[in-house]
């Protein structure tokens, strides 16, 4: 399977795991455009894609992401060129956090050192997240002068208004206990070696599940509020049929009697 090819995003293959790894470490993994894009690119790739089981996100060299690159939002030559490509880069970010925030996979983010701004909102949109007790999440935009603009909703959706406001209007820094006290992230690990631990743990319950069974109850949880309730429950019902029916529901169904594994759990 080909994969786009930006240096400033590893991409690795393995076992029915990509892993997308942030690579500008000397930026502490801040995203310019090039990573938007690669991101945005390889999960346009793997939409249809159902042997590929779940997408870590991570940073390299001991940081996430801090988040989008400022300096390089303000290169324009006029005013107008220079609020053009802010408006660009922040609405594709945007962009970028819906398509993630829909994949069908299962979207587990590994989290430590710096997790702001956008990496704060990449955060938000993970299916799973991982944190290290010593990670600082955050969202300082406040504090520069401008605002969290196209994280601020994952971030509502994730936490809830009233911490979320004051997170974003205080600029406030909090831990990983801290964030899995407000329901943003499920794990708190101490160190590399435990961070490992629990992502392979996480891994081996995400292969014990149906791909296509997952990524229609992601689907029909992500719709919820969207249309009316009944009108909701009536499609739960046809994808239930449809899956009960499915060469997944067949399997699974024949595993449960035979007391084995189904085959996409071995």
């Amino acid at each position: 399977m080909q994969f786009p090819d930006y240096p400033e995003l590893l991409i690795e293959l393995d076992a029915g795991v990509l892993y997308l790894t942030i690579n500008r470490p000397e930026k502490r993994n801040a995203m310019n455009a090039a990573v938007v894009n690669g991101i945005s690119e390889t999960f346009t790739a793997i939409a249809d894609n159902r042997d590929i089981r779940a997408v870590v996100l991570r940073g390299s060299e001991g940081h996430f992401c801090s988040g989008g690159d400022i300096g390089g939002m303000q290169q324009g030559g006029t005013k107008e060129e220079a609020e053009r490509q802010a408006w660009e880069f922040n609405r594709s970010f945007g962009r970028l956090a819906a398509q993630v925030n829909r994949a069908p996979q299962v979207v587990i983010a590994a989290l430590e050192g710096a997790v702001l701004g956008g990496g704060f909102g990449l955060a938000c949109i993970s299916d799973v997240a991982i944190a290290d007790v010593n990670a600082k999440f955050g969202m300082p935009e406040t504090g520069l002068g401008i605002i969290p603009a196209q994280i601020a909703p994952f971030v509502v959706m994730r936490i809830g208004l009233t911490q979320a406001r004051r997170l974003a209007l205080l600029g406030e820094r909090i831990n990983g206990t801290a964030a899995r006290e407000l329901g943003l992230v499920h794990y708190v690990t101490d160190g590399t070696a435990a961070m490992q631990e629990q992502l392979e743990a996480v891994l081996s319950k995400v292969r014990r599940c149906a791909p296509e069974a997952n990524a229609a109850t992601k689907q029909l949880m992500l719709d919820v509020g969207s249309t009316d309730l009944e009108s909701l429950l009536d499609r739960a019902s046809d994808d239930f049929a449809n899956a009960i029916n499915s060469h997944e529901g067949k399997e699974g169904t024949n595993a449960f009697l035979e007391k084995r594994l189904p085959l996409w759990a071995v």
